[in-house]
C-alpha cells in the first residue's frame, strides 16, 4: 500500500514505483527500541521528495532501507522493483545513487578519479575497470555539474560546495533511477549551498525520469524541484504528499513540537521558529 492507501502500481498510467515501503517497522535487536513504526510510503519515477523530521525521527533508517543497506524487521521494502530479502543487496546498490557528506573519499584523488569510482562503487579506483568511454562519461558528468575545471584538482583541496557536486557526479556514474541525498548541504556556506541547489534543480529538469529523496534539516535547502514531502515524527509517518499541502505552519509545528512559521517565495521555502 502507498502512503495514500493505494497499491504501489495503482492508478491509470501511474509512473513506476522506484521505492515502496509497506507497513515497515524497524526495531533495535539489542534493546527492542522501535526506530520505525508501520511506515508506508511510495516514491515514483520522476518524483522529487524531501524527507523531514527532528533528530531521531528515523530519517536515516528510511534512507538506509531504500538504499538497500539494511532490512526491515517487519513489512516489505521494494526498491527498483526488487524486494529486499529476495535480491542481492550489493547488486541492487549498484543501481542506486547515494550522496552523503559522510562518504569516505581519498583526499588526494582528483575530482575525475572520485567520479570514476562511482562506476565501480568503490572507495579506491579500480583502474582496469575504466575504459575510455567510462573516463569520458566521468568528464561529461563533471561538465554537467558545471565543475569540469576541477577534473585534475585533488578532492581534498576542493571547497565544500565543489566536493558536494563531485559526489553528485560520482553518484550519477551508475545512471541511477533513484538518487538519495543524505544531508548533502552539511557544513556548506551560503554560495556553496545555492550552487548545489541550482545543480539539483537542473538535474530535475534535464533528467525527467530520475527520482530523488533529499534528507535535510532546513527548508531553505530544498530545490524548487521538490514536489513532495514526507514528515516523520518518532518513527511514524506524520503526513506525506504534495509539498504545498505538507509544508504548512501547523504541520511543521506538530512535527517539530514548537511553533513554526512557513513561507514560500519564488519556489523556495523558509521556516522560522519561536518558542511556545
Amino acid at each position: 500500500m502507498t502512503a495514500n492507501g493505494t497499491p504501489p502500481g495503482a492508478g491509470e498510467g501511474a509512473p513506476l514505483a522506484v521505492a515502496a515501503l509497506d507497513a515497515v517497522s524497524v526495531r533495535r535487536y539489542t534493546t527492542g527500541q522501535i526506530i520505525l513504526d508501520d511506515v508506508t510510503w511510495t516514491v515514483r519515477a520522476g518524483e522529487h521528495w524531501a524527507l523531514l523530521g527532528a533528530n531521531g525521527a528515523g530519517k536515516t533508517t528510511v534512507l538506509r532501507l531504500i538504499g538497500a543497506l539494511t532490512h526491515p524487521t517487519t513489512g516489505t521494502v521494494e526498491v527498483l522493483s526488487h524486494r529486499l530479502g529476495r535480491v542481492d543487496m550489493r547488486e541492487l546498490r549498484a543501481h542506486i545513487g547515494l550522496v552523503s557528506s559522510a562518504q569516505k573519499v581519498p583526499q588526494d584523488a582528483t575530482a575525475h578519479t572520485v567520479v570514476l569510482t562511482g562506476h565501480t562503487g568503490t572507495v579506491q579506483p579500480l583502474w582496469r575497470s575504466y575504459d575510455s568511454e567510462v573516463r569520458e562519461r566521468a568528464h561529461a558528468l563533471l561538465a554537467e555539474l558545471e565543475i569540469k575545471e576541477l577534473a585534475e584538482r585533488p578532492y581534498g583541496v576542493c571547497s565544500g560546495g565543489q566536493r558536494a557536486r563531485v559526489l553528485v557526479a560520482r553518484a550519477l556514474m551508475a545512471d541511477p533511477s533513484l538518487l538519495l541525498l543524505d544531508e548533502p548541504f552539511n557544513a556548506l556556506d551560503l554560495p556553496s549551498r545555492e550552487d548545489l541547489i541550482d545543480a539539483m534543480h537542473r538535474l530535475a529538469v534535464t533528467r525527467t525520469g530520475l527520482a530523488t529523496i533529499t534528507v535535510t534539516h532546513h527548508l531553505e535547502e530544498l530545490s524548487p524541484a521538490i514536489g513532495h514531502v514526507l514528515l516523520l515524527k518518532e518513527g511514524r509517518v506524520l503526513t506525506s504528499g504534495p509539498v504545498a499541502d505538507v509544508l504548512t505552519g501547523d504541520r511543521m509545528t506538530e512535527c517539530f513540537g514548537r511553533p513554526i512559521e512557513v513561507s514560500r517565495h519564488e519556489g523556495r521555502w523558509l521556516a522560522r521558529s519561536g518558542r511556545g
